[in-house]
């Protein structure tokens, strides 16, 4: 299964780590120099979730980011499966 929120889209990106050596000019040092860069990847905090939907009397479970289990406490589970196409 893909990290993918089935509301928002959020999916990974990708992004760096860097590697810093040296004193910071702040405290009278020559400055942070990069030693190393790594490639690294940001994932989405996901979390499967079931909601009961009332109109069909059956529970529905849906992998979800943290930020559209609150749209759906916003908006209601309705609102938000009409915007998504599934009714």
């Amino acid at each position: 299964m893909s990290r993918l929120c089935q509301v928002t889209g959020r999916k990974p990106v990708s992004g760096r780590s860097y590697t810093l050596r040296g004193i910071a000019k702040k405290k009278k040092g020559i400055g942070l120099k990069i030693t190393g860069i790594t490639n690294r990847r940001f994932l989405p905090n996901l979390k499967k979730k079931r909601f009961f939907h009332p109109e069909e009397n059956r529970f529905i479970t849906l992998r979800l980011s943290t930020a559209a289990i609150r749209t759906i406490d916003k908006k209601g589970l309705h609102a938000v499966l009409k915007d998504m196409g599934k009714i």
